[in-house]
């Protein structure tokens, strides 16, 4: 297969912990090729959305060398030319990153294979998307109005406040009925009214870790990441300091990803990460999964192997 990687620049990778590059890797063993491009490097000209592409090359394939990779010189290509692409974008999912996927559903359109379908990560946005599966959530809400943020505090005692476009667990408050700074959180989040706030039941099983539970090609990988917290904070999010241990799936973990990978892989979402905190979704990642190198290294399951195999297969559907 062709198969274009639309994602930041490659000098920002981090190939020892990199989710994409374990993708290019394996793609390249298989004897794939893989043409790179950035998101700014998508147009829309005659009629056809164009990717300004290179072919890559893998110079070290563990990543330790530098440069790990050679590029071969940029050509304008249709993007649906391509026998696959990855929207690999990390975010945040901001305006620039909405204008990328309607490019991409007009590459759909002219036959192209997106992986995940950008109308459908569109249309799942990673925080409100739990909405969707109550019977798997904890109380939340979502508002402008600080004082049903107020109440939701008092109601439960402890919440978690964050905002619904942010990512890596920045933005992300805990809020405690009696808190004299309750107010100062809320106006500067939800910048008096101006900004949905997404509020929770605060979970206090974040201290055993914030699980990412890998969803691909329908089928759950029976290991999660948990995101262990460090000590004095509540995130477990990497970027936020957080440990990543590999564990086995629980019965309720693996009930859960099951039900949801049924219900997402038809939309064409290719490759989904759940986040769980006990026996709780938090959020539904559709963008820029990661923690494949994480589990394989720890538990020896190939995750990257994985979703080449259902890559493959999606391909090859009719």
């Amino acid at each position: 297969m062709r198969i274009l990687i639309i994602l930041d620049p490659l000098e920002q990778i981090a190939t020892y912990k990199d989710s994409t590059f374990s993708m290019m890797v394996e793609a390249d063993r298989r004897g794939h090729e893989v043409f790179v491009c950035e998101q700014r490097e998508l147009s829309l000209a005659s009629g056809r959305t164009v990717a300004h592409a290179r072919r890559l090359h893998l110079v070290d394939p563990s990543g330790k060398a530098r440069p790990w990779y050679r590029l071969d010189a940029a050509a304008n290509e249709p993007v649906s030319a391509f026998d696959a692409t990855l929207m690999r974008k990390d975010p945040p999912f901001d305006m620039e990153y909405v204008y990328s996927t309607y490019l991409l559903e007009h590459a759909v359109r002219a036959g192209g294979r997106v992986f995940n379908d950008p109308t459908a990560i569109r249309g799942h946005n990673e925080k409100l998307a739990i909405a969707e599966f109550p019977q798997f959530s904890a109380p939340m809400l979502v508002t402008r109005s600080a004082q049903a943020l107020r109440d939701f505090v008092d109601e439960h005692g402890v919440a978690v406040f964050k905002l619904l476009d942010g990512m890596g667990g920045t933005s992300i408050f805990r809020a405690e009925r009696g808190d004299p700074n309750l107010s100062v959180i809320i106006e500067t989040l939800n910048e008096f009214g101006a900004r949905s706030v997404m509020a929770q039941r605060y979970l206090p099983e974040i201290s055993e870790g914030d699980k990412r539970v890998l969803l691909i090609g329908g089928k759950v990988v029976p290991y999660s990441l948990a995101r262990i917290p460090k000590d004095g904070e509540f995130r477990g999010n990497l970027a936020a300091g957080g440990r990543g241990v590999a564990r086995e799936l629980s019965a309720t973990d693996l009930a859960i990803g099951e039900a949801i990978a049924e219900a997402l892989a038809p939309r064409g979402l290719l490759l989904v990460g759940l986040d769980l905190i006990g026996d709780y979704i938090t959020e539904i990642n559709v963008t820029s999964p990661t923690c494949f190198v994480e589990i394989r290294d720890q538990t020896g399951f190939d995750v990257p192997a994985m979703f080449i195999d259902a890559l493959e297969e999606a391909v090859a559907a009719p």
